[in-house]
């Protein structure tokens, strides 16, 4: 039987307190309930030992941090579902299979339970419970054998309540599915959560008090509508709408053209696109996160839709792992993001109207996305644009969770095919890389690391440190160096950044791209001179910089980057993080030609 919530409060006070016997009796009575809970979501009994053994150390590790006893067992259950949610993780950026076991075996299971079943059904409800995605088996779990409303299951799993209920509503339907191939009901759904509930119990005395009832599967109507929608994009509609409140809606036109080939006022062209013609058709869905607020790094969802079903999937998907792209029954994982097929700049719902008037100017193009205006952390806007090119955006402010949810999740089907394209460097996350140059006659040697995804940018934050002369420049992680430089882990292709980064200082730009060669140079005018980067499309990072100043001098930085870092040397020691030395006096991309001007007047 669950400990009463007095008892915890009462043990867990007397704990922090330092008291040994009442820190025994809390590892006691919550070890065998944390083991059903996390057993549940794994259906692994080794993997469910390790997680049990890290998950205890980490609530004994912070228990004295824990300043609502009252919350114990949802902080304890957090804990654990986090440390399932990261193995998980690091099991799909492996891109290994989860060791395949059949039946359901937790390794102190009594032999008494063995009766409470036929063999039968006990195989049906532990392969359709085996079927469903981790997630899934989570909220089951956390509602039914937690008895947990949805407030709390929020808190658990980091999401909105509406979110916790969609995800509810979902597992329930896949639930009901898996049991249908399998000859049940999926009326049977409440019945089989019973029977998989005692098969995964630790004891009889707890299997005989393992009750589902009716109304702990009701979710609400909103939520049960959710759940019925046919495309994950419906899915996320109706959530977005569900979360943002009255007032927070805003519709309005936007103007859409692609062309190539557009001339600049004076007659020059700022885009040319060598052999490469573009149109688009159908309907359009675009999804823009920022987790840490609209200034800061983007991730995207894209959808294409003709109307068929099949193509209600996502088409790009660029979450904190990686970048997926559908093509028919195929997801190819790349090294680089994506850009557009005309190569024109990419415009984000964020972009402020001087950003985007100079980009029209320089494209001779109008911009096609309205501005949103927000701040704060985890901001999600959703445009949805169909064929007659009108469009709506929903936008949510501070939705801190929308990573884990399942509109950023894989939505990939039964059997679909896994074409991994990436390089090492680009598998690993993060890499090293050198830089080699000079300005006239004076030598440039720099070395740094670059995350390539969003999740690997806290443990392997980008630094950058350069040597000119007798003179060091450091960037640890402010991103002063980085401007102009490549930033693939804030959601965009680096051909994008260099521009967009470019049109935040008023830089005029030309973008070049012959499409078999692989790479593209982007020209960059101001008054001291030309800067020309070029960019390999494919492993979305910056080959050389070349310039030439008004005056004759002359220089060109070239990068290369590790895809083995085994043996580096002591040329990548991190600089001390977040810190500042020798930096140029003016940040964004033009620090080249700060850098020239210094070289100068050496």
């Amino acid at each position: 039987m669950k400990s009463s919530q007095t008892e915890y409060i009462e043990l867990v006070k007397q704990a922090q307190q330092g008291n040994e016997e009442s820190r025994n009796r809390l590892a006691e009575i919550s070890r065998d309930r944390l083991r059903m809970y996390v057993y549940r979501l794994t259906l692994d009994a080794d993997l469910t030992e390790d997680i049990l053994q890290e998950s205890m150390l980490e609530m004994f590790k912070f228990l004295d941090k824990l300043e609502r006893t009252e919350g114990f067992w949802s902080w304890v259950l957090r804990i654990a579902t986090n440390n399932v949610k990261d193995h998980y993780k690091r099991e799909q950026r492996r891109r290994a299979s989860h060791p395949d076991r059949t039946g359901i075996r937790p390794r102190d299971r009594q032999e008494g339970l063995e009766n409470l079943v036929s063999e039968e059904i006990k195989q049906v409800v532990s392969a359709a419970m085996r079927a469903l995605k981790p997630r899934y088996r989570t909220v089951l779990a956390l509602r039914c054998y937690e008895e947990m409303p949805f407030s709390k299951i929020s808190e658990v799993m980091g999401c909105g309540q509406f979110g916790g209920r969609m995800l509810f509503a979902r597992a329930k339907r896949a639930l009901a599915k898996q049991l249908s191939r399998r000859g049940l009901t999926r009326g049977s759904v409440l019945m089989v959560l019973i029977v998989f509930g005692k098969m995964t119990a630790t004891s009889e005395a707890a299997a005989a008090n393992i009750s589902v009832t009716a109304a702990t599967l009701k979710v609400g109507a909103i939520a049960s509508l959710a759940a019925v929608a046919t495309s994950k994009t419906a899915i996320v509609t109706m959530t977005a709408a569900g979360l943002i409140a009255a007032g927070s809606v805003a519709l309005g036109p936007s103007v859409v053209e692609f062309y190539s080939g557009q001339t600049r006022p004076d007659g020059n062209s700022s885009l040319t696109v060598q052999g490469q013609r573009t149109q688009r058709t159908g309907a359009e869905e675009s999804w823009y996160f920022y987790p840490a607020g609209s200034m800061g790094p983007v991730m995207m969802r894209l959808a294409k839709s003709n109307g068929r079903r099949e193509d209600s999937r996502f088409r790009i998907l660029q979450n904190q792992h990686g970048n997926y792209r559908r093509d028919k029954n195929t997801i190819y994982i790349d090294n680089s993001r994506s850009y557009n097929a005309d190569l024109s700049v990419r415009r984000l719902p964020t972009d402020d109207t001087d950003l985007s008037t100079f980009i029209s100017q320089v494209e001779s193009r109008p911009g096609n996305m309205e501005y949103v205006s927000a701040s704060g952390r985890g901001l999600l806007v959703v445009c949805k644009r169909d064929s007659s090119r009108d469009d709506r955006i929903w936008r949510v402010h501070r939705h801190s969770n929308v990573l884990d949810e399942l509109f950023f999740q894989f939505d990939w089907p039964d059997g679909t095919k896994i074409v991994d394209n990436r390089d090492a460097m680009h598998k690993r996350g993060w890499t090293y890389f050198r830089i080699t140059g000079r300005i006239n006659t004076e030598k440039i040697t720099g070395a740094g690391r670059i995350p390539f995804v969003y999740a690997a940018r806290g443990e392997y934050w980008p630094w950058l440190r350069l040597h000119v002369g007798a003179k060091e420049f450091v960037d640890a992680g402010d991103g002063a160096l980085f401007k102009g430089l490549s930033r693939p882990w804030v959601g965009l292709h680096t051909i994008d950044t260099v521009r967009r980064d470019a049109a935040e200082q008023d830089v005029w730009f030309e973008t070049t791209y012959t499409p078999g060669k692989g790479k593209a140079e982007v020209v960059l005018t101001c008054d001291k001179g030309k800067l020309i980067y070029t960019v390999d499309m494919e492993k979305d990072v910056i080959d050389r910089i070349t310039f030439s100043f008004t005056n004759g001098d002359a220089g060109e930085l070239r990068f290369s980057y590790l895809q083995k870092i085994d043996q580096v040397e002591g040329e990548f020691v991190e600089p001390r993080a977040r810190t500042r030395r020798n930096l140029l006096q003016q940040p964004g991309m033009l620090w080249l030609v700060q850098l020239w001007e210094i070289v100068g007047h050496q």
